[in-house]
């Protein structure tokens, strides 16, 4: 079946096709998929990624929420029966309930920018069942979550994602490997969730709160911007100086300071 038999990408769905086969080839030899591993794609779309997985793997699961793609891809990928489909949105599908025997899931795929950022926290959720992630995802999403302390780009997604994940840009992918072309550049992005996380296990919501305030104000001082969060003896316990930015605060620091809180608001 041809990709002129699908219907067109769809806005509301953010859809945009890769069609270029040395970035198709370069993503899969990125992933490296061995046999016994097994794979969880989102979005397969027209199966351009979907196709090279199955030829070099023993179970894939692919996630799709667009209804008119899924009968197509049945009928164009029915030889494989190691391949199971699921007409489902991946915003709220549950991950762990395709584990079988306590192994752990790679997932793979083009993300809609529009569901990016919730996406990803969606599936950190999960870390404890996913061994690996490789996604195509907007390059400037993809700077930001692996930008250092010290730059515009290091912000809350920044700290949220490194603590629970490795996190690596792999090569950027330009819009002219996509139908149709998008207007900004895309990036590969490698994630692996930590067994243990940068500066220890925090409750991950407490966590979310503290950066969220930390981020609200980017032009103060975190002195400022965390004032009825910490106090600033917090603060220079944990080596921040007074007059220090937001940004210029590492993730271990961030996890520091969130445990500072919570045992604050034990003894209140």
């Amino acid at each position: 079946m041809s990709t002129k038999s699908y219907p067109k990408a769809r806005k509301r769905f953010g859809q945009n096709f890769l069609n270029d086969q040395g970035v198709i080839d370069d993503i899969v030899a990125a992933i490296d998929p061995q046999r016994g591993e097994h794979l969880v794609e989102i979005g397969p779309g027209r199966a351009a990624l979907t196709l090279p997985l199955l030829q070099n793997s023993d179970q894939l699961d692919v996630i799709e929420l667009d209804r008119d793609l899924v009968p197509l891809l049945k009928a164009r990928l029915t030889e494989f029966e190691h391949l199971s489909i699921h007409e489902a949105d991946a915003l709220s599908f549950d991950y762990s309930s395709l584990v079988k025997n306590k192994e752990k899931l790679r997932v793979i795929g083009n993300l809609p920018y529009n569901i990016t950022t919730p996406l990803l926290f969606h599936l950190l959720e999960q870390a404890e069942h996913i061994e690996d992630m490789c996604f195509m995802l907007q390059k400037e999403v993809v700077q930001r979550i692996c930008a250092q302390p010290g730059g515009k780009q290091y912000g809350r997604l920044s700290v949220m994602v490194q603590y629970q994940c490795q996190a690596e840009m792999l090569f950027i992918v330009p819009p002219e490997a996509f139908e149709p072309i998008p207007k900004v550049d895309s990036a590969i992005i490698y994630l692996r969730p930590l067994s243990d996380f940068v500066g220890g296990e925090i409750c991950i919501k407490s966590l979310g709160k503290l950066v969220t305030q930390a981020f609200s104000q980017r032009r103060k001082t975190i002195a400022n911007t965390l004032k009825k969060m910490v106090t600033k003896e917090m603060l220079l316990a944990e080596g921040i100086q007074l007059e220090q930015r937001p940004e210029t605060v590492s993730v271990n620091q961030y996890v520091n300071l969130t445990r500072a809180w919570i045992q604050a608001l034990k003894s209140e």
